[in-house]
């Protein structure tokens, strides 16, 4: 078979949005074979009446432990979901709904302002349902300041919501430290972290972060979409109340018959990441930082979000000067996003670029490129060349 020629219209950009989703690693394809047909684990995990449903309920346990090892927590604190966005559901809407079972007055929940939609519209929902809800302004490089959290808690609040990593800008919360203040809150609150951003990433240890609740995803960490978790913690016990109802599985904090090949395919990811953490995250920021510098001196450029704490992939520029649209058209030969994957129908500019300090005008012409495991040397190259080219001619029009 010929090479498709570097000027074919079938040939496909340099993907750049990892931070979007990124592809299933074969050796999870792999897993995830074996667990769909007659000859494999197909059969539903919750038949315990013959050797099929046996073998299934195993795999999905071992995939438990899996991910389970990644936080090194125990495996009976995780809970399947289907992604981070179910998982921080029903973090934020069970720890309300138990909540409320002794207090009818309700209570009050801290979020930052600059969270996942899958974290704001759960919070803003519980507002509506007469919960009080403070939004944590982040600092010019996105990150919750451990004193601005100490100065909103109240009496009342019983559940903290801050992420890891933020997923446009790639910054860095310290969740140990402000976890530490949800910890010694005069009532205590619930801890509760989106790192769908991080896991794979940095390093998680829930054993001496002090977490309560945690969210992942698989499809950010080269699993397949549709399955995540909710790391739930047992000592100190945490309770929730179930929001999906219809069966009691998953110790019933969430009923729903267990997609086997999508568990073992997040297990299977969890173990590769687990295994790579010490050599793969300082690789690609090697290559991002290759990035950067080849487009760094370029007039009117601006890094958004920290310089240092930031995860190894992500790397969010405002091109100063040009107009965005026209930007993210003109960047066809690269797989960019301008934020946030689950926002890109939106013509807004970023509400985590504006919260900020960017204007509209530099957030419209602000580009996330995100990095991962399967970005190359001579990927990144060709990116800064590409970059180079295109955001001259645009300033100079």
């Amino acid at each position: 078979m010929k090479p498709i020629p570097e000027s074919s219209p079938l040939r496909k950009p340099i993907y750049l949005d990892y931070a979007a989703t990124t592809p299933v690693a074969p050796e999870v394809a792999e897993a995830m074979m074996t667990c769909m047909t007659l000859t494999g684990n197909f059969a539903n995990p919750a038949s315990r009446s013959h050797v099929y449903g046996w073998q299934a309920e195993e795999a999905v346990e071992d995939a438990r432990g899996q991910v389970a090892a990644l936080l090194h927590a125990d495996p009976r604190e995780i809970v399947w979901t289907s992604g981070a966005t179910e998982a921080n559901n029903l973090a934020l809407k069970g720890a309300a709904a138990r909540y409320r079972e002794e207090h009818p007055e309700g209570g009050h929940i801290i979020v930052s302002a600059i969270e996942h939609k899958a974290v704001l519209d759960p919070a803003q929902w519980l507002e509506q349902q007469g919960f009080q809800v403070t939004r944590l302004q982040p600092d010019e490089y996105g990150r919750i300041h451990s004193s601005t959290l100490r100065d909103a808690l109240r009496d009342d609040t019983f559940l903290v919501s801050i992420m890891h990593v933020n997923n446009e800008l790639g910054t860095v919360n310290d969740i140990a430290e402000l976890g530490a203040i949800c910890r010694t809150h005069t009532h205590g609150c619930l801890f509760h972290v989106d790192a769908a951003q991080s896991a794979g990433k940095l390093a998680l240890d829930v054993r001496d972060q002090p977490v309560d609740l945690l969210s992942l995803s698989a499809h950010k960490m080269y699993g397949p979409k549709g399955v995540g978790a909710l790391y739930i913690r047992r000592d100190p016990a945490v309770k929730l109340a179930a929001q999906i109802h219809g069966g009691g599985h998953e110790r019933g904090y969430r009923s729903g018959t267990l997609a086997t090949h999508q568990c073992v395919g997040m297990g299977k990811a969890a173990e590769l990441a687990a295994a790579q953490i010490s050599e793969e995250p300082a690789r690609i920021a090697t290559l991002r930082d290759q990035l950067w510098q080849g487009i760094a001196n370029l007039p009117g450029v601006k890094l958004n979000g920290h310089p240092e704490a930031r995860a190894c992939g992500h790397l969010n520029v405002a091109f100063a000067g040009c107009d965005g649209e026209m930007l993210l058209l003109s960047l066809r030969d690269l797989a960019v996003s301008t934020g946030s994957a689950c926002n890109s129908a939106s013509i807004a500019p970023s509400y985590v670029l504006k919260a900020i300090g960017l204007d509209d005008d530099l957030a419209h012409a602000s580009i996330r490129f995100s990095l991962g495991r399967y970005t190359t040397t001579e990927e990144v190259s060709f990116a800064v060349e590409h970059i180079r080219q295109v955001v001259k001619h645009l300033q100079k029009h």
